[in-house]
């Protein structure tokens, strides 16, 4: 049940990431569920680098907010290798 959980959180995920950076109009349903949930492996990296070891196992807004965050830095550096620029 819980990938299911993880699935859903990472497909809303995605989706608010790629209205912060602009490029709804380029994904899908499928894309905004892997953006999220690879987002969410990028933001908990990003936070256990800097010293911040964040939980995510459970649903709650904090591990929404690690992967929307890891979710946009995904898409950031997507819009610099497709585009040469970041939007």
């Amino acid at each position: 049940m819980g990938w299911i959980v993880a699935l859903i959180v990472g497909g809303f995920a995605g989706f608010l990431a790629s209205k912060l950076m602009n490029r709804d109009s380029d994904m899908g349903l499928f894309l905004n569920i892997v953006v999220g949930c690879v987002g969410s492996v990028i933001g908990n990296a990003i936070l256990n680098q800097v010293g911040i070891a964040g939980s995510v196992q459970n649903f709650s807004i904090t591990g929404l907010l690690v992967a929307v965050v890891g979710a946009s830095v995904l898409l950031g550096i997507v819009n610099v290798v497709k585009r040469g620029k970041l939007r």
